[in-house]
């Protein structure tokens, strides 16, 4: 029969697989996307906010991946390998052509844009190329040359599925990570972010929001505060954080403050608030442009160098030369960083270029000098952020440094000019703390977590509006938002004199070199304005100059985008009033309307007569009267809105998105490189498998043991295939398949694993043995003892049958003479007394606890694993050492196990009938007595008896653990014996009850 499952098993099952679920999805990830590093946090339960280490149980991974040509023509449907972080960093000294560093600097911006020109410029050996269907920047790699060319956002997506899989690795197995907050500079548009997304996407990760930089940093700095509250005479705190990381250069000006809002029922709570007031920014000022400062002067010294004179080296052949650039550019960035804390800093170089050596030397005092005018920079990105928050810098409470170039000298010295050294702070991680901000609000966003409530609202950073043409066909331009207009401000309502279907196309204000260009974003189009309109004058007379279009439109908090809520129609028009039910119910009775069932004024007088048939009558006039009125008086029309939804699209403008076979192709070919990885993964694996099993063969021919257990044959077969492998690894097996190199390990594999089968059994057999015999002993001895006890049963129960007989007869021939005397016969019968009495003192031995059929099986399992063992023994006494075994542990084992679980089973059956016995005398002792019984004390494991002579229970041990064979046989013989107690105080009651 089919097992039944009650309802409540049937939901906690399902209770416990959704819980199960959403533990394992409630992982999400805080990713700091910067242009040199590339820091994530992971929040899971049991892991609150942590960092997520790299490979090399590093901090922060370098943004960086690269491609090492194969040495080999690829086979078809693999990639070469790829290298991530520093191992790709590594690499750029002999491959420049496939390592792709700071690719955030380039998403989403064309080719012919002047950052892209630059940065072609300091990489000479990438190749740049723009995309057929965006535009935007492609890289062509020599590793993978009979591939397209790859996308800037493919790139970033494997920097990003990297990460996501260290933080897999983090989370535990089988965790999956697949939400993410990513953190982005102020300045990035619309189409930037959307790229960001597209790399996320292409690789599955799902962004639940995109937050910048600054606010994040905030957030960190808020999650640890408590700010005065506004709505209790508080004022708000006013910080500026200035965060110079390799790119670029954000100053970011925050509003702090505590709120007192309505919690749930009738109680409040303080929530703590972030608002980002005004951002400035300088796009190319950053550590990179300070590092690039040091290779120009490196390049021009070493062109004036003697040496590089005779080779007739020039700027522009080592700027062209990748290797050589790779290398300046490393050195560099060292450079900078040891002039940070020293006054001078010096490098050198082996065959820079051409051949020739360098040695460069740089102080403090010169670098500053070089970067003078970098350094004027600062304080202009500062100052753009005051003016669009429309505060002073007196007004600031604190400047936060933020990102690892802030701590260059010369960048706080002229924060400390404009300032003052009090304002500046170093209260947060310099280089964390972005990224525990991004955390925090991805754990805040997710519905697996409950965190402290902090509500943010980050600007729109740009000025937005929206483009359409008038009935007249007048171009038209509106702004809808200002710099400083927050993303979660309530929606905006716009108006609209079109009366037929048009476009409206949204856009941002983008500062450029030229004064601003208006990036177009988002476009709308109405499907049905103009058949509503009509719809309008049809049905509710609506004059056509009288109707408007209008739409309800919001900035998206999650990437600041415009997205529209709603759009409508609507005209004002009279509407006469439509009587409602209750008034029909009312006129029907005669009461009016509710204006007309008002109280008498003073001096006014009821028409109602004193008598009845009066009062009838006048009833029936008031009745009709205000009926009749009605009727004569017309209604004045009222006047009320009519609005009909109209239907619309929306498309995305700017970058082209890609087509969604475009999609699906660049999604397909990063899954069959990421399977080519683990394809590739899986190879040198088995190529380090094979290797050191070479060298363990080696090791285990010197052993004693091994050759023990081994014949020369085998030995002999090992060792010729041992060298073989191993020379044809270091030959032609460098470059040899997975499947190969699996067979060949398995070869080898093959021979040794019995021989060491052999050494493993031969070392456990004598202890197992040991241990089987001893337990298969006592089984012996045990089952001997309950045959003596029930053979001791049987003949007493035989002599105790004959004894009643003879005492019987006896007390037969006693009664057969009847008393003479007229007193005879009232005094007691000595004898039968003494009979009595000797029949209660005399019990016998206790009864047995179990029968010949009880232990029988156990009897049967006895003698079969004796004889198997015998016999097994024997057998494997007669074989030599370079055998294989016939007695294996394995198979000890196991009878030792059955042999363990059939003694507790028989154990647990004299329990269950002693748990029936007892149950019988409980009931039966209730309805003669209602005395109650002792309960026996409880021991570190033994039997429990409770009141009103229930059945006794087996208590487990102190640490919960079931008791051991020899205390279960304990406790039975306790068990019996209290039995045997019980019967005989029940027959001493009744022997005295038959005295009286």
């Amino acid at each position: 029969m089919a097992p039944t499952f009650s309802p409540r098993s049937i939901l906690l099952s399902v209770l416990f697989l959704f819980s199960t679920n959403v533990l394992a999805i409630s992982a999400v990830l805080g990713v700091d996307l910067g242009t040199e590093y590339i820091k994530a946090a992971l929040v899971k339960p049991g892991i609150p906010l942590e960092i997520v280490l790299t490979k090399d149980s590093r901090r922060k991974e370098t943004a960086a991946v690269a491609f090492k040509p194969s040495q080999n023509a690829l086979q078809s449907g693999s990639y070469p390998e790829r290298a991530y972080g520093s191992d790709a960093v590594a690499l750029a000294a002999r491959f420049p052509g496939d390592v792709y560093p700071n690719l955030k600097t380039l998403l989403a911006l064309p080719l012919d844009d002047s950052i892209v020109e630059e940065y072609a410029a300091r990489h000479p050996s990438l190749q740049l190329e723009a995309t057929e269907s965006r535009g935007t920047i492609a890289f062509k790699s020599k590793a993978t040359a009979d591939e397209e060319a790859w996308m800037v956002e493919e790139l970033l997506a494997m920097e990003l599925q990297s990460v996501q899989r260290n933080a897999e690795a983090l989370a535990g197995s089988g965790s999956s990570v697949r939400s993410v907050v990513i953190t982005v500079p102020p300045f990035y548009t619309a189409e930037e972010k959307r790229a960001v997304e597209l790399a996320c996407d292409l690789v599955g990760l799902r962004v639940l929001s995109l937050i910048s930089d600054g606010l994040a940093v905030g957030l960190n700095y808020a999650t640890s505060r408590t700010f005065p509250t506004v709505n209790e005479g508080g004022k708000p705190e006013y910080h500026m954080v200035f965060d110079m990381g390799a790119g670029s250069t954000k100053a970011t000006i925050m509003k702090f403050q505590g709120r007192t809002v309505k919690d749930v029922g009738k109680f409040n709570k303080t929530v703590q608030e972030v608002q980002v007031l005004g951002n400035g920014w300088d796009r190319t000022l950053g550590g990179d442009a300070f590092n690039y400062l040091i290779v120009d002067d490196m390049i021009s010294k070493f062109v004036e160098s003697k040496a590089a004179q005779r080779a007739s080296v020039t700027a522009e052949g080592v700027r062209g030369h990748g290797r050589a650039m790779a290398k300046l550019l490393k050195e560099a960035e060292r450079l900078r960083h040891i002039l940070s804390a020293n006054v001078d800093a010096a490098g050198s170089f082996e065959a820079l270029y051409e051949d020739v050596d360098f040695r460069y030397k740089v102080s403090r005092a010169e670098f500053e000098e070089m970067a003078k005018s970098h350094a004027e920079k600062v304080s202009v990105a500062v100052q753009k952020a005051l003016d669009i928050a429309e505060l002073d810098i007196s007004q600031l409470d604190s400047i936060i440094l933020h990102g690892g170039a802030s701590r260059t000298p010369f960048v706080q010295k002229q924060l400390e000019k404009l300032a003052g050294g009090d304002k500046l702070r170093s209260n947060v991680n310099s280089d964390e703390a972005a990224v525990f901000g991004a955390g925090f609000r991805a754990a805040e966003m997710s519905p697996s977590f409950r965190v402290k409530e902090i509500r943010v609202s980050d600007s729109a950073n740009y000025v937005a509006g929206m483009k359409w043409t008038s009935p007249s066909d007048k171009p038209q331009q509106q702004r809808l938002w200002t710099e400083r207009s927050l993303l979660t401000a309530a929606p905006k309502e716009v108006t609209f004199s079109n009366k037929e279907d048009f476009t409206v196309s949204f856009f941002q204000q983008i500062p450029s070199a030229d004064g601003f260009v208006e990036k177009e974003s988002t476009e709308l189009k109405t499907k049905n304005l103009t058949a509503t309109v009509a719809a309008l004058a049809e049905k509710y007379g609506c004059a056509e100059a009288d109707i408007q279009f209008k739409a309800q439109l919001r900035l998206v908090a999650e990437n600041g985008e415009v997205h529209v809520l709603k759009t409508f129609a609507e005209c004002e028009t009279e509407v006469a009033e439509k009587e409602g039910l209750m008034d029909g119910v009312k006129n029907l009775f005669g009461f009016g309307k509710n204006k007309d069932q008002k109280p008498l004024a003073d001096g006014e007088e009821s028409s109602e007569s004193e008598t009845t048939s009066t009062t009838t009558s006048s009833s029936t006039e008031s009745a009709a009267t205000p009926s009749s009125s009605e009727t004569a008086e017309a209604e004045a029309p009222k006047k009320r809105t009519v609005a009909i939804p109209v239907g619309f699209t929306t498309e995305r403008l700017g970058t082209p998105a890609l087509s969604k076979a475009e999609l699906t192709k660049a999604k397909d070919r990063l899954k069959a490189f990421e399977t080519s990885d683990i394809a590739r993964r899986g190879r040198e694996e088995a190529l380090n498998q094979l290797e050191g099993f070479t060298y363990k063969v080696r090791d285990l021919l010197d052993s004693e043991v091994f050759v023990a257990a081994s014949s020369s044959k085998e030995r002999s077969t090992l060792e010729s295939k041992a060298s073989d492998a191993s020379d044809w690894l270091y030959g032609e097996g460098a470059d040899a398949p997975h499947k190969e190199l699996k067979s060949r390990l398995k070869a080898l594999k093959d021979i040794v694993t019995p021989i060491e089968k052999r050494i493993e059994e031969s070392t456990k057999r004598p202890e197992l043995i040991t241990k089987l015999k001893e337990s298969l002993g006592q089984t012996k001895s045990w089952i001997t003892k309950i045959k003596d006890q029930i053979a001791e049963a049987e003949a007493y129960a035989s002599s105790a049958s004959a004894s009643a007989s003879s005492v019987a007869t006896e007390a037969a021939a006693s009664v057969t003479e009847a008393p003479s005397g007229d007193f005879d016969g009232l005094e007691d019968d000595a004898p039968t007394t003494t009979s009595t009495t000797t029949a209660v003192e005399d019990q016998g031995p206790a009864p047995p606890m179990y029968s010949l059929e009880d232990i029988k099986e156990l009897t049967e399992l006895y003698d079969s694993i004796s004889a198997w063992l015998e016999k097994k023994v024997a057998a494997q006494e007669k074989l030599p050492e370079t055998a294989d075994p016939v007695l294996l542990a394995k198979d000890i084992a196991e009878k030792s196990k059955k042999l363990e679980q059939a003694g507790v089973e028989m154990a647990m059956r004299s329990v269950r009938k002693m748990e029936s016995k007892f149950k019988k005398s409980g009931s039966s002792s209730k309805k003669s007595s209602k005395a109650k019984t002792k309960t026996s004390k409880k021991g570190k494991s033994g039997t429990k008896t409770s009141e009103e002579g229930s059945a006794p229970t087996i208590e487990l041990g102190e640490n919960g653990e079931m008791p051991s064979a020899e205390e279960l046989e304990e406790m039975i013989r306790k068990l019996t014996e209290d039995k045997k107690g019980s019967d005989d105080s029940g027959s001493g009651k009744k022997s005295k009850h038959d005295e009286l």
